[in-house]
């Protein structure tokens, strides 16, 4: 698992931590978490990253598409890749539709995930804990915050970079001791290998 806060910014970290040949490699690419948002040039540069290594992308939008397809693009596809945006939408979506089950599989089965800032939160086991940074109103049927459960840590993603620099302390001092953290700029990466995950890139 390759775990960002901005995918562009660290696209030649993912590029060494896949020790292989990207180009010509197929990534099914969900955005569904940007919906929701105002903002989301994040997105398309993420996009634009991947094309600009070699990569093939397969847009997913899991919130319109069956449970049928979202099996079928991820199976097919080399890599999954899980955009930033509204973190309890993506998750109300992921469950709503199957897609976080059909996703764990495929991680567990060794595929390797790109998760960028919420799409790696929500592999965490709970993501109450990003309240202060996330409108969670925005996914009225989330039912519970217990998420994927693919890694026991909670990434902060943004630490230190605006806009996030002010909700980011937040989280890390209403958690901190409580949680295990782990807070990455947009200029770093968290690398997860079996049950071990270090940072990769520039120090804050």
């Amino acid at each position: 698992m390759f775990l960002a806060s901005s995918f562009v910014d660290v696209a030649d970290l993912f590029v060494k931590f896949t020790e292989e040949r990207c180009a010509g490699k197929t990534v099914a690419f969900i955005p569904t978490a940007s919906l929701v948002e105002e903002v989301r040039f994040y997105v398309d540069a993420g996009k634009k990253a991947l094309e600009k290594r070699g990569l093939i992308v397969n847009e997913l939008e899991i919130s319109t598409a069956t449970k049928e397809e979202i099996e079928s693009t991820i199976q097919k596809n080399d890599y999954i890749y899980v955009t930033g945006g509204n973190t309890f939408f993506l998750l109300q979506e992921l469950k709503r539709t199957g897609a976080d089950k059909i996703i764990s599989e495929y991680i567990n089965s060794g595929k390797i995930y790109i998760g960028e800032s919420a799409g790696a939160i929500v592999l965490s086991c709970n993501v109450e804990y990003v309240k202060n940074m996330d409108d969670f109103t925005a996914a009225p049927n989330i039912g519970t915050f217990s998420s994927l459960d693919m890694i026991d840590f909670y990434p902060v993603p943004h630490h230190t970079n605006f806009p996030f620099k002010e909700s980011v302390e937040n989280i890390i001092s209403s958690y901190e001791g409580k949680i295990k953290l782990c807070p990455i700029s947009n200029a770093q990466a968290i690398v997860v290998r079996g049950n071990k995950f270090e940072v990769w890139g520039a120090e804050t």
